[in-house]
């Protein structure tokens, strides 16, 4: 899970990029870059760290141009380091080109044995990298069709941006995995980014959602739109999205999260009822569920927790350690709320269990009565070879434990969670045949996956 956005045709380009890259810094928060062109060449910086720490007014100055691509990153199976960080950057014979990319290639690995038995030399882990080689050795005239011959070889989700010197190109993988929106600004210019709130930010109006398997060329003010790629079966647009990643103000997949949150909330308060005197959300992405959930049952919402918006967000921290001690850094139980209360408590999701442990016993400390615990997706039993940071089943608590024994882990006093059907009626897709629901029910879209797939055939974006 990554964020991405591009901009052409501004004389600010890289400022708006920053900004951009600032609205999106909740699907990234381990480094970030930005790629500027001024028509002649390519400029990059990259660094690790947040976006307004990493660029200030004398590195943007450095980056001048009309055009420019950003990244934040968020690795999904570790390797949080500066060579990783995007948009990566290369001079190759056809000229300079830039790449930021979101999601996982699943083929990655194998792709990476074969290029370097052939000489190549990589100087990342990022499966972007493999993306860059295949592009570069292709023999094709034009450079859309060096990227589409590449992109053809590749598996797995994918949403791009690619810069050269002179023209910004916007892919979609086929099955639409990864979220990719259009949008212009008043000036003309035209802006690509992974949310509809990174438009909002720089008052772009949004065009359109870039269609699966879609190919964008922006040049010299113009668009040029192909579909170069075989139709799937079915799309497979990641329904996590939905549950977590995407901030509440974006408008995905064609519905407004917020929205399709509070029907989560709805339908898991008629699977999932329970006898308490107030329902208090785990925020910030529990905050909508909550709501819905407060209206279906009726009884009373209020704020129980209060979030530190001085800390990231726990599910994507790298490493375990901080993980645990950023429950206790980001989140605060209000005594004066929780205190002799039966207490619903609404999360978005249990992914290993710790941070929902910590969570429930701050609460019971503060004085609650009970703690009745509901989550608005099913339990996460699979991992996800697509870009969320599940890379075994071993650490997911849902794959091993029962519901009950979750709730004893927990220890809540009891535990519900939507189910799947449920979950695909509140998202407007009630067959589920457009959302790739992997991570909840083990079907995989791409390639032979399995549980037992190897993990050596993945690298990270």
């Amino acid at each position: 899970m990554c964020g991405i956005f591009g901009i052409t045709g501004h004389a600010e380009a890289s400022n708006l990029t920053y900004l951009g890259l600032h609205a999106l810094q909740h699907r990234g928060q381990e480094s970030a870059g930005i790629v500027a062109s001024d028509g002649h060449g390519l400029r990059a910086h990259r660094q690790m760290g947040l976006v307004a720490d990493i660029f200030d007014a004398p590195v943007l100055a450095g980056l001048p141009g009309q055009s420019a691509i950003g990244h934040v990153r968020y690795s999904t199976a570790g390797g949080s380091q500066l060579k990783n960080a995007q948009p990566l950057f290369v001079a190759y014979a056809g000229g300079q080109v830039a790449v930021a990319h979101n999601g996982n290639l699943v083929n990655a690995g194998a792709l990476k044995e074969k290029l370097e038995a052939d000489g190549a030399i990589f100087q990342s882990d990022a499966d972007t990298e493999v993306i860059m080689h295949l592009l570069a050795r292709s023999k094709q005239a034009t450079f859309e069709q060096k990227l589409v011959e590449a992109l053809r070889k590749v598996e797995g989700a994918y949403s791009l941006l690619v810069l050269t010197q002179n023209k910004l190109v916007a892919v979609r993988d086929p099955l639409g995995i990864r979220p990719l929106v259009l949008g212009r600004m008043k000036e003309g210019a035209y802006v690509v980014a992974s949310e509809t709130t990174a438009l909002d930010l720089i008052e772009a109006d949004v065009v359109r959602e870039l269609e699966p398997g879609e190919l964008l060329v922006i040049e010299n003010g113009m668009l040029r739109t192909s579909r170069p790629f075989a139709e799937p079966a079915r799309l497979g647009r990641c329904i996590f999205e939905q549950v977590y990643f995407a901030r509440p103000d974006s408008v995905l997949f064609g519905n407004s999260v917020y929205e399709v949150r509070k029907q989560m909330g709805m339908q898991l308060a008629r699977e999932q009822p329970a006898e308490a005197d107030l329902v208090i959300a785990v925020p910030d992405s529990g905050v909508a569920a909550a709501i819905g959930f407060s209206q279906q049952s009726g009884i009373p919402y209020d704020v129980g927790l209060i979030r530190s918006h001085y800390v990231g967000r726990t599910f994507i921290e790298p490493q375990q350690s901080i993980r645990h001690f950023g429950v206790k850094l980001k989140l605060s139980a209000v005594r004066h709320v929780l205190k002799g209360k039966r207490v619903v408590v609404v999360d978005d999701s249990i992914v290993r269990g710790t941070t929902s442990r910590k969570i429930v016993k701050m609460i019971k400390a503060a004085g609650a009565l009970e703690v009745h615990l509901r989550i608005s997706s099913p339990p996460t039993k699979w991992p996800c070879f697509y870009g969320i940071d599940t890379p075994s089943r071993q650490e997911l608590i849902a794959a091993t434990h029962s519901t009950d024994e979750i709730a004893k882990y927990v220890t809540a006093d009891t535990l519900g969670y939507i189910s799947l059907e449920g979950l695909g009626t509140a998202v407007g897709d009630p067959s589920r045949g457009s959302f790739c629901t992997a991570c909840f029910s083990g079907e995989y879209l791409i390639g032979e996956l399995s549980p037992s797939a190897p993990e050596a055939n993945k690298l990270t974006a």
